[in-house]
């Protein structure tokens, strides 16, 4: 009780002492969104169900649709309006696991840590064989193979034959001086941009990636029984990715697992220390193409201004994951928090003068596939910057998506003209770690699409935790990982931002509009 009367006296002090001059914002207001969001969240039950009973949301499989669905039925409890799921285009063919089992049965047994690689096909039944060793460097090198793999099952040499020693912690926080680095940062200059497809680097990278394919097809056509891939990751953890083509039409491939690094190793070892290693996998994975489109879950409160009804706020999460945990971190955690954010605004009764949107996106991880559709349907295209009038309506889009760490601040994403608004808004939450400001842009999430045709678009600075380290795209993604008060303090904050953008007399300021810029992520 003692510390709703100081934050309510603090909050009329920023006001009366020279806040109001750069920003105001309703103090009784915030003070119920913090009040709700502290002390009465739900955004743990969220991040339940949208991670231990709906499992992995992979882009086009049963477990987002369903995940979706559930999201849509209780956007509606809350009231919201204009609920649907909402195509965005065409994504291609669905996908998971329906059984997975692999195991070292000699020299011993050992049940071994993988997972099938994204859009492989399964086993059609357990493979019981020797395990094989292939080396080559090119194409030319196969043909010793031929007629020799049939059933077999596949493992690639390694430049290392053990994993690394790890002498930091997984998980941190952001220190202080990280965070006067971020708020000291010069503005970015625009410059030319460089052409990464005439580096040494991408010509290499191709060439492995070409390579690659080439043995993948000639395993294909050998018919192998299954193919062993090396995971990036120590100590059982392994990030996992696609070992194939989501596409419609996508050529057939054999099937593959990802394995963890201490188990793939030691396989390795047993087989070039001439040691015979005999292992069975029995997999099944399906695939799914009655429904090759893709959905976003949208909802809304409308809002109650006569002149400002027609303007809103949006604040969005990707909502699919990758196969091998429940992602957790990426990105129900980012998801659960919008979800909170919205139920506090309802909750304390709050009628936003703009309307307040939200959107949990799909096929993020593919390429922004589900934001980048939403824009270009609705606001305009960021290749030819052709903009649609309703792009002139969105104030900003506020989103989340590194993890399960607290807010620490805001990307202005080069809009320093948004610096005075945000740090007011941010001083109720000073006293929670809240606070710090970086000129700098950050990339690899959703809005990058809003920001692309010229519509304020903001990521939220987090504290990594161990997003990086650990869960990022991994089988450990779990709900295990992640922080309750973290993810409180994040949804509380991002209530406010929502509902103080929602009463500004005038939208947020905007940069100078972009030129065209390329569709990559």
């Amino acid at each position: 009780m003692k510390r709703n009367l100081l934050l309510t006296t603090m909050l009329g002090v920023y006001l009366s002492a020279g806040f109001a001059q750069t920003e105001s914002f309703d103090a009784a207001a915030i003070q119920k969104i913090r009040d709700e969001g502290l002390k009465n969240s739900k955004v743990m039950q969220t991040a339940f169900y949208l991670t231990d009973v709906s499992g992995p949301r992979l882009s086009g499989s049963p477990g987002l649709k369903n995940a979706q669905e559930w999201a849509a039925g209780q956007l509606k409890a809350l009231g919201l309006q204009n609920v649907k799921l909402e195509p965005w285009g065409k994504f291609g063919k669905g996908w998971q696991v329906d059984k997975y089992y692999a195991a070292m049965t000699a020299p011993y047994y050992h049940a071994l840590i993988a997972s099938p690689k994204a859009w492989t096909p399964g086993t059609n039944g357990p493979v019981k064989s020797e395990v094989v060793l292939l080396i080559a460097d090119s194409v030319a090198q196969l043909d010793q193979y031929k007629g020799k793999l049939a059933g077999k099952i596949v493992i690639f040499d390694s430049k290392t034959l053990t994993t690394a020693t790890n002498f930091n912690a997984d998980a941190r926080r952001l220190a202080d001086s990280d965070l006067v680095k971020m708020e000291n940062a010069a503005p970015q200059q625009a410059g030319q941009r460089r052409n990464f497809a005439d580096s040494p680097q991408f010509r290499e990278m191709m060439k492995m990636r070409t390579m690659r394919q080439q043995i993948s097809a000639f395993l294909t056509d050998e018919k192998v029984g299954c193919i062993l891939t090396l995971a990036r990751g120590n100590d059982g953890t392994f990030f996992t990715s696609n070992g194939a083509s989501y596409a419609e039409d996508a050529k057939p491939v054999a099937p593959e697992l990802e394995m963890s690094g201490e188990d793939y190793l030691r396989l390795l070892r047993l087989v070039k220390g001439g040691i015979k290693v005999q292992m069975e996998v029995d997999t099944k994975t399906s695939f799914y193409d009655q429904d090759l489109n893709g959905y976003n879950v949208i909802g809304e409160i409308p809002g109650t201004d006569k002149k400002l009804k027609n303007e809103v706020v949006m604040i969005g999460a990707h909502f699919d994951s990758w196969h091998a945990a429940t992602g957790a971190t990426d990105n129900a955690a980012g998801s659960a928090v919008m979800m909170e954010a919205i139920r506090i605004i309802k909750a304390v009764g709050l009628k936003p003068k703009r309307t307040i949107r939200i959107a949990l996106w799909s096929s993020e991880e593919q390429g922004l596939f589900g934001s980048k559709g939403y824009v270009t349907e609705h606001l305009g295209d960021a290749k030819t910057m052709v903009l649609k009038p309703e792009q002139q309506t969105i104030s900003a889009y506020y989103n989340l998506d590194n993890g399960t760490g607290k807010i620490r601040g805001v990307y202005m994403q080069g809009n320093p003209q948004v610096k005075p608004i945000f740090q007011s808004w941010l001083q109720p939450f000073n006293d929670l770690g809240a606070k710090t400001l970086t000129i700098n842009n950050t990339g690899g999430t959703d809005h990058l699409s809003f920001d692309a045709v010229g519509v304020p678009g903001f990521q939220f600075i987090q504290d990594g935790i161990d997003y990086g380290t650990r869960t990022h795209h991994s089988n450990q993604d779990t709900y295990d990982r992640l922080i309750e008060d973290d993810l409180k303090q994040a949804a509380t904050i991002v209530a406010a931002f929502a509902y103080n953008t929602a009463q500004r007399a005038d939208k947020l300021p905007r940069k100078e509009l972009p030129k065209a810029v390329s569709d990559s992520k």
